[in-house]
């Protein structure tokens, strides 16, 4: 099988069927990607398969919690070199993409990347998530949050519930082994507004990486407070 054949086999075990259009993008990607990967840190990940399985499948594997069709905005939260929020917004054109992440060179990368990709209606942002969420233009602006950063799900729910609208959802992709840390974040996700939906575990295809989606559905408006300044989130974590 030649490369994209092994992508079209993949993203369709997730139920995603590639247009040719996409496929051409999702390689102008992984080419892209892999380039600057030698001059600057963006993934550790490089050979081919793997980041087909490990970044671009798991990052639209999101259809197996939701469904992106029915939401128009999303922002990607400490996207880094653009996971999950540009392979979502390749599969799925018609959402309307923030992607922010708090270096520069990151945002420098995804510029570049945007413009060799030819898509609209997405943008990447420079900034802290304890700073743009406290912007009118962001706060509870997005019908869809999601993050794969790594940090606990108390904290990550202070950056990151603040961006979505009432009724609106945001999912943090995590590792199979998750319970605790859903237990320890139940006192933060209800003081920032939020609900815990379900929790969604599946493997990525061929593979034993075993993932979990958290969904966390806006119920509340985030009272004003919160974020609370740079580092406070994760530094001291709500309801520990």
């Amino acid at each position: 099988m030649d490369k994209t054949d092994i992508l079209r086999e993949a993203c369709g075990k997730t139920g995603i069927e590639l247009s040719d259009r996409q496929v051409e993008q999702f390689m102008i990607y992984y080419d892209f990607l892999v380039e600057k990967n030698k001059v600057m840190n963006l993934t550790a990940i490089t050979e081919f398969e793997d980041v087909v399985l490990k970044h671009f499948v798991d990052s639209i594997a999101i259809v197996q919690a939701v469904d992106p069709k029915q939401y128009n905005s999303l922002i990607d939260v400490g996207t880094g070199a653009g996971f999950p929020g540009v392979p979502l917004k390749i599969v799925f054109p018609h959402l309307n993409v923030v992607l922010m992440d708090s270096l520069n060179k990151r945002i420098l990368f995804l510029n570049e990347l945007i413009d060799k990709l030819q898509c609209n209606n997405i943008r990447a942002v420079h900034a802290r998530a304890e700073d743009l969420a406290r912007q009118k233009e962001y706060r509870a602006s997005f019908d869809i949050c999601v993050s794969r950063a790594v940090a606990n799900l108390s904290s990550l729910s202070e950056y990151c519930l603040p961006f979505v609208r009432r009724g609106g959802l945001f999912v943090s992709y995590k590792s199979i082994q998750i319970d605790e840390e859903i237990n320890d974040s139940k006192k933060a996700v209800f003081l920032l507004g939020g609900k815990l939906r379900e929790k969604k575990e599946f493997y990525l295809p061929d593979s034993e990486i075993g993932r979990s989606f958290v969904i966390i559905e806006k119920v509340n408006e985030t009272p004003a407070k919160y974020p609370r300044k740079a580092g406070m989130p994760a530094k001291e974590p709500l309801g520990r």
